[in-house]
């Protein structure tokens, strides 16, 4: 029978260890409560724990749900470090999702035992005590881990003790643990108010994307960030950075890849495993050896609810993106957008100014701009080089102290200008320079804003100095840079001189008829298209157009620059001018408008050329015989069912081989000396000249009976050419002359000579 005595004492040694134990947990109690910080209740915690379980070592690890991980802080020196593990792994991963308290005897020997740590910091971990941290709900919060006890082994009684520490504390911890994640979402929210302020700041948009990639890929702790704005030109979403990879320029069309489905769906994608997502290309990587793990993919929406773009972000690190990244990026975004539509106006402006700045410097006219009190504020470089002045003496000064003497009426005109709306033009005004003088027209213009309010003014310059007003005629005529080539060689050479050259004259046929049919504003229309063509051959060649008359082009070879073919060059413009019309006739039936027919005529002879006109109007062209047989060719077409007539004096003179018949020998209005004239054939093709050799020399064959009075003979050589080609009018017209002089014959000496009498 035990001894009373001795069981009293066991029942009061009993009561004694619940007093401690009891006195040790509201220890813990009052001792963690009054701590302010996670970090300072994890110490606490875990030095109370590792005293009364008397380990060598203990941790206090807490889940973090957003991530799935297992994390305690650990102080080292001054630093707090974080350490993390996934809330699966190792032996508190186990006891956390097993919520159920583990003593590990030999942890070489377990299963679940991570011995890598051991091999990192060299320490031996010989036996574990891990339990988990539950609330008074129940809750998992975390775990306990104890290692390696002083003396013996871990018990059940240990076991015991560490989870009524953890759960006296779990209430503490909790609320710990909620107060520090305010914190961290109260400094994220400052943080990023601050990034978004910085940020949005930028104006120029380069500048700009770089910012927004830079703070993305630090925000959400990826490897590469990329944002892609839409062109809306184009339809093609473009980027010019990519952090993490060297500047470079990237385009692609809006419905392509993630990014594109993103754009047209307007919705965003998070994708955890890229390669198993069927939109993902993977040929980007394979060009730059770049690994994509993970995805997020937001829309860039304006104020106005218009998607103006994609942000990419790849490869978060330490997991996939998260709802909480989805959502701050989002924020990110839409926050910078009003940023990036702000600095793509501003981009739009600065292309708008050096568009405005290039415009003005490429002028061949001076233009100075002036603010609303009279300070001069730019002048282009023409302007410059009229003036005789560098920039720094113009530019920034007063339009009064600027404009003296005499030429202080310039500053009057531009007061006079504050009292009238419209423009107005000095003419003729001479203006002093530092080398003397010179002659210009000065326009006189306010400068308005988009609501027509007044920004300042403007004076342009035109030159019209002797130098620059035959610049400006002969570029009309000709390719300007034959025309500064010839006034380099010769200031006089516009003076007037007689020279041999090659006229051109082509005219429209039923033009009369074409107008009445299209109006004038389609008449107007026509002929700018058809001058387009036609001008464009002239000078291809080398020619000189000297005017429109009307429908009519008058053009010269030879004039002011000689080549050698002259002659020749003018018969391939002519040869052109047919098959680019025709080309052209195809286009206008193709739109339902009907064909434009015209005649050349070619002329080579002595000419008078010269600058003709007044002081203020001058025009460089030629006059005399020459030119008026060439018009008269062009006429003579009509008569003869031919395109194109040259003279005997520019046949004689080709050196090239060409499809050329002759036509007649004729003494033209005006005229008493006959000329021969031919025919020039080579811009037709079979479709337009069936059997043209055939016909050519069954013509020619009956020109000749013709010539020498043979009637028959001719009529029926010309028959047989029409049998060749029906189409043929000057074999029909041949006929019916034939015919005529049959039953009228010609007084006199027949020699072959026909004598127009109409233009």
């Amino acid at each position: 029978m035990p001894n009373k005595t001795a069981v009293q004492g066991t029942i009061k040694g009993s009561e004694s260890e619940q007093f401690k134990h009891m006195e040790m947990l509201l220890n813990i109690t009052h001792t963690i409560a009054a701590m302010d910080t996670i970090d300072e209740v994890l110490h606490a915690l875990v030095g109370l724990t590792t005293m009364e379980i008397k380990a060598e070592r203990g941790t206090i690890f807490l889940n973090d749900s957003h991530t799935g991980e297992l994390y305690s802080r650990v102080a080292q020196g001054d630093v707090q470090r974080e350490i993390r593990l996934l809330n699966t792994s190792g032996i508190a991963g186990w006891v956390f999702h097993a919520d159920e308290g583990r003593i590990i005897a030999d942890a070489y020997k377990d299963e679940h035992f991570n011995r890598d740590i051991d091999e990192q910091t060299g320490f031996v971990t010989r036996n574990i005590l891990c339990a988990p941290i539950r609330t008074v709900k129940g809750e998992v919060i975390g775990v306990a881990q104890m290692l390696n006890k002083k003396k013996g082994r871990f018990t059940k009684n240990d076991l015991s003790l560490l989870e009524s520490m953890t759960t006296q504390a779990a209430i503490t911890l909790q609320n710990a643990q909620l107060v520090d994640q305010a914190k961290k979402n109260h400094n994220k929210e400052l943080e990023f108010l601050d990034l978004v302020t910085n940020v949005i700041s930028e104006l120029d948009l380069t500048v700009l994307l770089q910012r927004v990639m830079k703070e993305a890929t630090r925000m959400l702790n990826a490897e590469r960030s990329t944002l892609f704005l839409n062109d809306e030109k184009t339809s093609e979403l473009w980027s010019q950075v990519g952090m993490g990879i060297e500047l470079t320029k990237i385009r692609f069309p809006n419905h392509m890849g993630i990014a594109g489905q993103v754009f047209t769906s307007g919705e965003t994608m998070n994708i955890p495993h890229a390669y198993a997502d069927l939109n993902f290309n993977p040929s980007f990587d394979k060009q730059t050896g770049f690994f994509t793990r993970s995805i997020l993919c937001v829309p860039v929406i304006n104020k106005q609810g218009k998607l103006i773009g994609v942000t990419q972000v790849l490869n978060k690190q330490g997991g996939p993106f998260t709802d909480e990244d989805e959502s701050r990026l989002r924020a990110f975004t839409a926050q910078i957008s009003i940023a990036l539509e702000n600095a793509k106006l501003f981009d739009d402006v600065q292309k708008m100014q050096n568009y405005n700045d290039s415009m003005l410097e490429s002028m061949s006219n001076g233009v100075i701009t002036f603010d609303e009190d009279g300070a001069i504020v730019t002048c282009n470089t023409p302007a410059l080089q009229m003036l005789k002045v560098d920039e720094v003496d113009i530019v920034g000064h007063q339009a009064e102290t600027f404009f003296v003497d005499d030429n202080a009426w310039i500053w009057g005109e531009l007061k006079r200008l504050n009292d009238s709306e419209e423009p107005y033009l000095a003419m003729d005004a001479q203006v002093y320079i530092q080398a003397g003088s010179m002659f210009a027209n000065l326009t006189f213009v306010h400068l308005l804003d988009q609501d027509q309010q007044r920004l300042g003014k403007m004076m342009m310059i035109e030159d019209i100095s002797s130098e620059k007003r035959m610049r400006s005629t002969l570029s009309k005529h000709m390719d300007p840079t034959i025309a500064n080539s010839l006034l380099d060689e010769s200031e006089d050479i516009l003076g007037g001189s007689e020279t041999i050259a090659t006229i051109l004259f082509s005219d429209i046929r039923g033009f009369t008829t074409i107008t009445e049919e299209l109006g004038a504003l389609g008449t107007v229309n026509l002929l700018n298209e058809y001058f387009t063509l036609m001008v464009d051959c002239i000078r291809e060649e080398g020619g000189m157009l000297d005017k429109f008359i009307g429908d009519a082009i008058m053009a010269a070879f030879g004039v002011p620059l000689k080549h050698g073919d002259d002659e020749d060059r003018a018969v391939r413009v002519a040869i052109n001018m047919m098959k680019v019309l025709t080309q052209w006739n195809v286009e206008r039936a193709a739109d339902g408008k009907p064909p434009v027919h015209i005649g050349i005529g070619l002329n080579s002879d002595h000419v008078i050329t010269g600058n003709i006109g007044s002081p203020t109007r001058m025009d460089y062209t030629m006059i005399g015989d020459g030119v008026n047989l060439a018009a008269r060719l062009e006429s003579a077409c009509k008569y003869y069912k031919a395109q194109i007539l040259i003279s005997d004096n520019t046949y004689r003179s080709l050196s090239g081989t060409y499809k050329i018949r002759p036509v007649d020998l004729v003494v033209v209005k005006g005229k008493t000396q006959p000329v021969e004239i031919y025919e020039v054939l080579d811009h037709h093709s079979e479709q337009s000249f069936p059997n043209l050799m055939d016909t050519v020399n069954y013509f020619s064959e009956g020109l000749r009976y013709y010539r020498a009075g043979s009637w028959s003979k001719a009529i029926d050589m010309f028959e047989k050419a029409l049998l060749k080609h029906p189409a043929d009018g000057l074999s029909q017209m041949y006929i019916e002359r034939c015919r005529r002089l049959a039953e009228t014959p010609p007084e006199g000496e027949w020699n072959g000579v026909w004598t127009m009498t109409s233009k």
